[in-house]
């Protein structure tokens, strides 16, 4: 009996130190997103299992590139410090595009350069984030499918990594 205490005991005192040493982050986090877009990114809390984030910054072609996502966050590893997210958003790009048309019979690339104007698509994301130390810093991967609505349609991938700090 004595020793099926202890052994409780010591369990439960490993339990709640290991629950008391993970970070505990705030509502809101900034950091830097390096990818599709490459430049700033902020993240805020919209509930328990939701999120919102924006990112602003420089698109793979030079031209300014904003996105925004509302986010559902999956307890997908039952951890504490990874999890998964999904979400869908939207984008707007600025200035001057760019992007791949198809592959020739030879193996060459043909490219489309648009005119000066602004851009807008949806997208979808899917992540993957984590807390791996005791700072309240949040790393993450995600991937986007995007379709483009105007000035044309199209589809397109974005892919990010990141790192956003929580006060």
């Amino acid at each position: 009996m004595k020793l099926t205490t202890i052994i409780s005991s010591i369990i439960l005192f490993c339990a709640v130190t290991q629950v008391y040493s993970q970070p505990q982050i705030g509502d809101f986090g900034f950091g830097l997103i390096l990818g599709e877009p490459t430049g700033l990114t902020l993240k805020g809390s919209a509930g328990r299992e939701n999120a919102w984030d924006l990112a602003l910054g420089s698109s793979w072609f030079g031209s300014l590139r904003i996105h925004g996502d509302y986010l559902w966050n999956v307890n997908a590893f039952s951890s504490r410090k990874a999890g998964l997210y999904f979400g869908l958003g939207a984008a707007l790009g600025f200035g001057r595009g760019k992007g791949v048309v198809f592959k020739g019979k030879k193996g060459e690339w043909y490219y489309y350069e648009d005119e000066e104007a602004m851009a807008f698509g949806i997208r979808g994301v899917a992540g993957v984030n984590g807390m791996p130390f005791k700072a309240p810093v949040e790393l993450f991967l995600e991937v986007a499918p995007l379709i483009g609505i105007t000035p044309a349609t199209g589809v397109g991938t974005d892919l990010a990594v990141g790192i956003r700090y929580y006060p």
